[in-house]
């Protein structure tokens, strides 16, 4: 599966999740800085399946109901790696289940 992880996120934590996934950042294809329309854009247009983040307001800033991709919202006290790394198989849990809605907020 392809994933895009947001600036926001610690760039490291691309090497916690399996090697069966392709994790890429922000930063790795050249978007830091991007306004999130730009963004969503770019995330379609190559061909990525999960946009990870932590900005809890992009789902209310963006009409998302037309998106090929699924958005994930992570919710935690902070965003260091440690942290956020406990979240993954709560993420891949939840894409198992299936239905996925453009949005998706993780706990």
């Amino acid at each position: 599966m392809k994933i895009l992880l947001n600036e926001s996120l610690p760039r490291k934590l691309r090497y916690d999740f399996s090697q069966e996934h392709e994790v890429l950042t922000v930063r790795d294809i050249g978007c830091l800085g991007k306004k999130n329309g730009e963004l969503l854009r770019l995330i379609t247009e190559n061909n990525f399946k999960l946009f990870i983040t932590v900005d809890r307001n992009l789902p209310y800033q963006q009409n998302l109901t037309k998106l090929t991709f699924t958005i994930i919202v992570l919710h935690a006290k902070n965003n260091t790696r440690e942290t956020l790394r406990l979240l993954i198989p709560k993420l891949f849990e939840r894409l198992e289940e299936g239905n996925l809605q453009n949005v998706i907020e993780i706990a």
